[in-house]
């Protein structure tokens, strides 16, 4: 066997090697777990962990809407004085000449502003709920995300495979030809070039794989599984295009928005709770009395408190509700523009995706494949060299990688078109 004849054999020997690795690789995961994109979103809400976070946050907003609801608790004080230290033996203490006060006192509060302190707490709690809305959309579209980056790994990682597989067979016939003095050594090494590259290209696939499957694996918790994780769903065809008029409708649906006007009126109960420092609370109390050396021993007593504004009129208290405020309403708008752009880029993408898409599957596709099946025809007719099929099994395979990530973005524009427009409404609870 002459060299270039060992040479080539040993490359071919090498890819179908590779491509052995790269299919011993999915059979060696015992068990897969094929996950449609809907058991996938089930799994994130019972285990996403920003989720979880959010969740707690909403049971300590309604915590403190218990708290705000509730009114001054009563004091009660105790005291003695005029112990005389002779007069402490034996007997009774109640004979003892000691002189004892027992008092209980409440404050209350005037101005509304127990209520006002529990519509403000309702309020945040309305907005930590929308927070957690919003957070739920944000890592709904990561997710969808997740699961399509590893929808396509996979069947980028079926066509380098496929590719693999064919100039494997493309070799060993090339082999034969050149025992045969058919075909030219060079025409060998130009094959086992391009066989090289794509076994390279199976195996970054096969990266790309794996790093969307941890990807997916921790959005959902089930970091253990990383390795068995499978999409089940096909792609989205692409028949859904939108509108991007419809932004201004979906605006205040929006969870985020939502939680910005909640914030609003949390500060409109806040300044109003500032202002209502002004009426006065009234502390009243009311005490009974013992001294063993006056006449009556035992006596009642009544006492009221009330605040004098004489220094301090709670000015700054008010002003700072206000500016408050004023920064909440600020941030409706802020939220609300930051939406409405949102939405909009979001049809942008959506429609130039879904028309990409219908060019790609319509026309790109089809076209090459019928142009690499007519080389190979031609090419097993002698009628072609090996460059021209070359060129066209590289047009076709970086046609349907291209293809594949066309309907990769047609998906993810999708879910974020639908994450940015669809109502939020929030759960039942102390709000």
């Amino acid at each position: 066997m002459l060299p270039y004849q060992k040479i080539g054999w040993w490359i071919a020997l090498t890819c179908a090697f590779g491509s052995a690795n790269i299919l011993a690789a999915d059979t060696m995961t015992a068990s897969p777990i094929s996950l449609s994109l809907e058991q996938a979103v089930q799994r994130f809400v019972e285990r996403n962990r920003e989720l979880r976070a959010a969740n707690r946050s909403v049971e300590a907003a309604d915590a403190d809407v218990i708290s705000a609801g509730a009114h001054p608790n009563p004091n009660l004080s105790i005291s003695t004085a005029s112990i005389q230290p002779g007069h402490l033996g034996a007997g009774s203490v109640f004979n003892k000449r000691i002189d004892s006060v027992v008092g209980l006192s409440q404050v209350f509060e005037r101005g509304n502003k127990v209520e006002l302190r529990t519509g403000a707490a309702r309020a945040l709690a309305t907005a930590v709920r929308g927070d957690r809305g919003d957070i739920e959309r944000v890592q709904q579209v990561a997710l969808h995300g997740a699961y399509y980056d590893l929808l396509q790994a996979q069947d980028k990682m079926r066509i380098t495979g496929e590719t693999v597989d064919l100039f494997q067979r493309s070799l060993d016939a090339l082999n034969t030809r050149l025992k045969a003095g058919d075909v030219a050594a060079v025409d060998v090494s130009r094959m086992t070039v391009d066989a090289l590259r794509a076994q390279n290209d199976a195996r970054n696939a096969r990266a790309d794989f794996e790093k969307a499957q941890a990807a997916l694996a921790y959005l959902i918790g089930a970091e253990q599984d990383a390795a068995r994780l499978r999409a089940g769903d096909t792609w989205p065809m692409p028949g859904i295009t939108a509108d991007a008029r419809a932004a201004e409708s979906a605006i205040a649906a929006r969870a985020d928005v939502q939680a910005a006007q909640a914030r609003v009126l949390a500060a409109e109960h806040h300044r109003d709770l500032a202002r209502s420092l002004r009426t006065r609370d009234i502390t009243g109390g009311v005490q009974v009395e013992r001294y063993p050396g006056n006449d009556p021993r035992n006596s009642v007593g009544f006492s009221i408190s009330i605040p004098l504004f004489t220094h301090y009129y709670h000015d700054g208290e008010i002003k700072r509700a206000e500016v408050e405020l004023l920064a909440a309403e600020e941030n409706l708008e802020r939220q609300r523009a930051q939406a409405f752009a949102e939405i909009s880029r979001a049809a942008s993408e959506l429609n130039s995706s879904a028309e990409r898409m219908y060019r790609f599957r319509s026309v790109l596709v089809a076209a090459a494949e019928k142009a690499a099946n007519g080389a190979e025809f031609a090419h097993s007719r002698g009628a072609i060299g090996v460059m021209d099929l070359l060129d066209a099994r590289r047009q076709l395979v970086a046609t349907r990688l291209e293809s594949l990530a066309v309907s990769a973005d047609y998906a993810r524009a999708l879910s974020v078109w639908r994450a940015a427009t669809t109502a939020w409404t929030p759960a039942k609870g102390n709000e």
